[in-house]
């Protein structure tokens, strides 16, 4: 559990970006975005899985894990799609395979739709992509955000553990848990927190944006959902299945909307499968 560091930096125009690569040098790369609240960590098994066929980069976004979190930085949805089409010429990838999960999958909707980023194949899992998203907390969060920064830290901490808890169907493992809330309980991580989360009106609004073009998308989509997802429910995942020409859609029973702490062998195997596609 502890072993997942991420070694490299990136200065980008929204903060130091952390990220990694792995797996075999020579493979087809694949790029895996993570969501919010969360990083790279929710990645790690199925990228290990996936290091003996491909060349696998992992980062963490500015504003998240182990990435710069500063008060002026912008980590606005628009603004990290930025950031993600930046990150793809720093690494000189033409068209990666791409797998995102939560708000990355907007991240890496604008990075291809507005920033012109191309993709071989794009696997979106269970992600922000059309509203209504985001919980009656991200509301309060939202309208309240200088209150929840004061919060006392052990309240703090124990708003945090259930919130993440709360993405999981069948339920975290301890160490996860403690592994998921760890970057939000200083002083730094505690008012990043909430301002990742208050910027839910602008994310809105840029995803409903982005709707309108998702049918112009050409290439190769898979859209997989965790069947139990209390955050975004299934009905979300169908409807953006709907909207891309040629998207298939894969159901993960048993899954929350951390699909891959709840179901990762069922989850790996749909990305495997889909990745490893032809045309």
């Amino acid at each position: 559990m502890n072993d997942w560091h991420l070694e490299k930096t990136y200065r980008s125009a929204s903060g130091e970006v952390r990220w990694d690569r792995f797996g075999d040098p020579d493979g087809e790369p694949v790029v895996l975005l993570h969501g919010t609240p969360f990083s790279s960590f929710v990645w790690r098994g199925p990228a290990r899985a996936l290091a003996p066929h491909y060349r696998v980069y992992v980062w963490d976004m500015p504003g998240f894990g182990s990435a710069e979190k500063s008060a002026d930085q912008d980590i606005s949805l628009a603004a990290l799609g930025g950031v993600f089409a930046e990150l793809l010429d720093h690494w000189g990838l033409g068209e990666p395979l791409v797998v995102a999960h939560d708000i990355g999958g907007a991240v890496a909707l604008g990075a291809h739709l507005v920033h012109g980023a191309r993709y071989r194949r794009l696997a979106l899992v269970d992600v922000v992509a059309l509203t209504p998203w985001g919980s009656p907390f991200y509301r309060l969060v939202d309208e309240n955000a200088g209150v929840f920064t004061q919060l006392p830290p052990k309240l703090h901490e124990a708003l945090v553990r259930e919130y993440v808890s709360s993405a999981s169907s069948p339920g975290l493992h301890p160490a996860t848990l403690e592994r998921l809330v760890e970057p939000w309980l200083s002083g730094e991580g505690q008012a990043a927190f909430y301002r990742q989360i208050s910027g839910y009106p602008e994310g809105r609004r840029h995803t409903d944006e982005l709707r309108e073009r998702y049918g112009t998308i050409t290439i190769p989509v898979l859209v997989c959902w965790g069947e139990d997802d209390t955050w975004i429910p299934l009905e979300r995942g169908r409807e953006l299945a709907s909207r891309i020409p040629g998207a298939r859609l894969r159901i993960i029973p048993g899954a929350g909307h951390l699909v891959q702490e709840d179901r990762p062998a069922e989850l790996t195997a749909a990305l495997l499968d889909f990745l490893g596609g032809v045309g």
